[in-house]
């Protein structure tokens, strides 16, 4: 089986990953490139492979992923596949290598973006009296417990926070069972029979 046959499979990588993706096919034949779509890497064909460099072996299928540094200093991710012919001989070696720099910068720029500074905490004036942000924290900490998301929340479930935000005196806020009842989808009428409903067993406990 020729190498030609697998130049279009090189060039549909590139094209897909363009413009983060360069694709270099190795000629095991003549340890030399015999193909290459978007070079970035500035490799030419006709040039020697260099195979020993990603700790190549003829016996393995896929080697990889690993980390190389382009010339321009350039982060890329590599991995490479050991091609074939019909009778299983090792006769080339695409190398497909993908530029992260870019997509470094960008989780290194989203996780400064939502990092809080250790022991900022949150600002006790802004936060005192803040009732929405108690119950959007008792909310997500009660549903993470439970395993369950809020729109996932059965009827039962949701008459059980209702009780147990109540207990917590979650309702003193003006206007927090309205609040409650856009959070919880449920009807202003649904969460003052859940909330007289919690009140009255805590006075029959009593």
């Amino acid at each position: 089986m020729p190498l030609a046959a697998f130049h279009p499979v090189c060039d549909a990588i590139a094209l897909l990953l363009q413009p983060q993706a360069e694709v270099v096919l190795h000629d095991l034949a003549t340890e030399t490139v015999a193909h290459i779509a978007n070079p970035f890497s500035r490799r030419e064909i006709g040039e020697p492979s260099l195979l020993h460099e990603i700790d190549f072996r003829p016996d393995v299928a896929l080697i990889g992923p690993y980390e190389k540094v382009n010339f321009d200093g350039r982060r890329i991710k590599s991995v490479s596949a050991v091609l074939r012919d019909r009778d299983a001989r090792a006769i080339g070696v695409l190398c497909i290598n993908l530029d992260v720099t870019q997509l470094q910068a960008a989780v290194d720029l989203l996780a400064a973006l939502t990092r809080v500074p250790s022991g900022a905490g949150q600002p006790a004036v802004l936060f005192q009296e803040d009732w929405h942000e108690r119950i959007n924290q008792y909310v997500h900490a009660w549903t993470a417990r439970n395993h369950v998301s809020i729109t996932g929340l059965s009827r039962a479930q949701k008459r059980q926070l209702v009780g147990e935000l109540a207990s917590d005196g979650a309702f003193g806020g003006k206007h927090a069972a309205a609040y409650v009842s856009r959070v919880l989808q449920l009807s202003r009428a649904s969460v003052y029979n859940y909330l007289r409903a919690a009140r009255g067993a805590g006075n029959r406990e009593g």
